[in-house]
């Protein structure tokens, strides 16, 4: 980076500091202004001369992408066009090449960097009202990803087997790690959706070392695994999931502790995993003490043995909490678009992940501000409200520091009602268009056009 360029950086970061100081009860926005991760930004940021396009000015069109519903390159670059002209500077080309050849030069490792530490410093800013018995909760699931067809990402993320060449899309399997008290993302592993070692539990084996000692694991059925939680106990981490459907609960068995619920002794499996050593086989041990539950014909596994100071009601509770993840990857892949990644490459595929969940970060750090300054607690306010009003103020050239008491106040009216027990059919009431399925690629299908013309189909 030459002088000019970093003397520039500078001043930009010493403007955002001295506002964030100047500014009062921002104690969760100056997250983004932390002396750490404007270090880890600077360290992080690629040698580089002045562009149209800087990593910095980069960055933020690629979040902004990532938030809108017209995420094309065309709109994001011009908007930047329009914001040039708005400041008073010289006309720039409203082509997308430039911008595209600088996302490509953005490093990965910055992005994901950034949306890491974002989340952790986030998530070690929770209130303690927001926290289970002054514990933090880490929400871990599974979802699938798609993205353009094209022979790089079918070559790391290939179709499923069902689905004939040509017409089918590349799939990957991604697994979250979310904070239960602020909804930040903490972390993520990405992966083939088939393959070896690229089930969930493989991948959430990667995003082990993010846990801490005294921390608590919330997931489904699926990781009700004896290998994970034999690891977790060996770090010091609690569980609690689902009992896995392969697993007889017998109640009659072991400690009793209560109407269905008991202390029981898990052996350790004969078989050995294939992803295993002999040697990291031998160092598990022989066997490991849970507690079994059942409330409400729902049984339980948990590492927390107390029954006196955690019930099984208790132990009800919280596990209904696990929903929100799924919310939260609903607000990831529906609200920001992530459902369906657009780049050529699954290099910039995976950096336009790590984007969505900065982005994803930024909003959430706005939401429990504005829920902090209302004394509320930020799961009760609406993620898509705060997108919406977030690019709003942004478009208008509203400071996120000098109007913050007005926007924290805006973000903290609309709240999301309170619907416990709520059942939705999976099911659709609009009916599709009626086109039939695209059955051979898509090249071979406008051959046949050119030679036969369009199918006459009755409607």
């Amino acid at each position: 980076m030459d002088r000019n360029a970093r003397s520039g950086l500078h001043q930009r970061q010493r403007g955002i500091e001295r506002r964030a100081r100047s500014t009062e009860a921002v104690e969760f926005f100056n997250v983004l202004t932390s002396p750490e991760l404007l270090h880890a930004s600077e360290a992080l940021l690629p040698e580089h001369r002045e562009r149209l396009y800087p990593p910095t000015v980069t960055l933020s069109m690629f979040m902004r992408q990532a938030l809108q519903a017209d995420g094309s390159c065309q709109k994001a670059v011009n908007g930047w066009a329009a914001q040039r002209a708005a400041d008073g500077l010289s006309a720039c080309s409203v082509r997308t090449g430039g911008y595209c050849r600088a996302r490509q030069r953005l490093p990965l490792e910055m992005v994901s960097t950034l949306a890491r530490k974002t989340g952790r410093l986030l998530g070690e800013k929770a209130l303690a009202q927001w926290l289970w018995r002054g514990r933090a909760v880490k929400l871990v699931d599974g979802t699938c990803l798609s993205m353009p067809d094209t022979a790089q990402n079918q070559a790391l993320y290939p179709q499923p087997s069902t689905q004939a060449p040509g017409v089918g899309f590349p799939l990957a399997r991604l697994v979250m790690v979310i904070c239960l008290a602020t909804g930040a993302a903490l972390d993520a592993a990405i992966g083939p959706q088939r393959g070896k070692g690229s089930g969930e539990l493989g991948l959430v084996r990667r995003l082990l070392a993010g846990f801490c000692p005294g921390d608590v694991m919330l997931a489904d059925a699926l990781y009700c695994n004896y290998f994970l939680i034999a690891t977790l106990m060996a770090a010091g981490v609690d569980a609690l999931f689902e009992q896995n459907g392969a697993r007889i609960t017998d109640f009659r068995r072991g400690q009793s502790l209560g109407t269905r619920d008991h202390i029981v002794r898990w052996p350790k499996p004969a078989a050995r995993p294939e992803w295993m050593t002999p040697e990291q086989y031998a160092r598990f041990p022989d066997e490991i003490t849970l507690r079994e539950v059942k409330v409400d014909h729902q049984v339980l596994v948990t590492t927390l043995l107390n029954h006196r100071q955690v019930t099984k009601r208790d132990l009800s509770a919280l596990y209904a909490r696990r929903w929100n993840v799924e919310l939260d990857l609903r607000n990831l892949k529906t609200t920001t678009g992530m459902d369906v990644l657009s780049c050529q490459t699954p290099q910039m595929n995976e950096k336009q992940l790590w984007v969505h969940l900065l982005a994803y970060n930024v909003i959430r750090l706005l939401m429990a501000q504005a829920a902090c300054n209302a004394g509320i607690d930020p799961r009760g306010l609406s993620f898509k409200h705060t997108v919406q009003l977030w690019l709003e103020w942004v478009s208008r050239g509203l400071s996120a520091t000098k109007d913050c008491g007005q926007l924290f106040a805006l973000i903290a009216q609309c709240r999301v009602g309170h619907r416990p027990g709520r059942i939705e059919p999976r099911m659709r009431k609009r009916r599709p268009k009626p086109y039939p399925w695209l059955k051979v690629p898509r090249a071979q299908a406008r051959q046949h056009v050119e030679k036969h013309g369009h199918a006459y189909e009755p409607k």
